[in-house]
């Protein structure tokens, strides 16, 4: 699924020394990645890159299949639309539409994605339903004002909007933050099963270690860029 290979980047081209540096990194498709560090050590900067937002200044990013760090912008805008599900550590929800659209919002950029969400259920709206069903938001909050429901609640709807259309990355970047031990070891249970079913890999961060065990990885970022001194 991810195939890292001397991978550098700088915010600036005069910098000394590079915000990130992985000498090598593979993750395998359905793996389920605890990633963790300390504030500053690179794991925004991570993201980005997986997520297409920036191009590496040097080095191969490869994702199922496809050299990132060879696409123009909007190409690698197309490529995270179809293959990429991020739910934010602010969840990014829009306050003035309804869980169910919030969550079908995920697939009005991804004509591949519409496709594969409608395999399941025979319209958007259902398998949007289906999704937050599954995710412990029950359908008398669906059509609600999404402002209105708690953190965790919305945290169940940035999931699914996530999910939907079954993208092969899920990226979860620190989504359970706001939340205590129970309910944050309870809502992972909830994303490992959805990953599951859709078969996709699931990079999760958190600076919170405790979590760690539930995963059948760890990567600590301080320690893989490391390697590459």
């Amino acid at each position: 699924m991810i195939n890292i290979k001397q991978l550098s980047f700088k915010w600036q081209k005069q910098q000394s020394n590079p915000t990130l540096a992985i000498a090598a990194l593979e993750i395998a498709k359905g793996e389920h990645v605890f990633l963790h560090g300390p504030s500053g050590c690179g794991k925004s900067t991570f993201l980005s890159l997986l997520a297409g937002i920036n191009r590496p200044t040097s080095g191969s990013l490869n994702i199922f299949g496809c050299e990132l760090s060879k696409l123009t912008n909007s190409k690698r805008d197309v490529f995270r639309a179809d293959h990429i599900g991020y739910i934010f550590q602010n969840f990014n929800l829009l306050p003035y539409l309804s869980p169910l659209e919030n969550v079908t919002l995920g697939c009005q950029f991804s004509k591949q994605r519409q496709k594969k969400a409608l395999v399941n259920s025979m319209t958007l709206n259902q398998e949007a339903a289906r999704l937050l069903n599954a995710l412990g938001l029950s359908e008398q909050f669906h059509l609600q004002n999404v402002a209105n429901l708690s953190i965790g609640q919305q945290q169940r709807v940035a999931a699914a909007r996530a999910f939907i259309g079954s993208p092969e990355l899920i990226i979860a970047d620190e989504p359970t933050s706001a939340l205590d031990t129970g309910n944050r070891q309870a809502f992972i249970k909830l994303l490992f099963e959805q990953a599951q079913a859709a078969n996709s890999t699931l990079i999760f961060v958190s600076h919170d270690e405790s979590l760690q065990p539930l995963f059948n990885r760890n990567i600590d970022l301080i320690a893989l860029q490391e390697q590459l001194s």
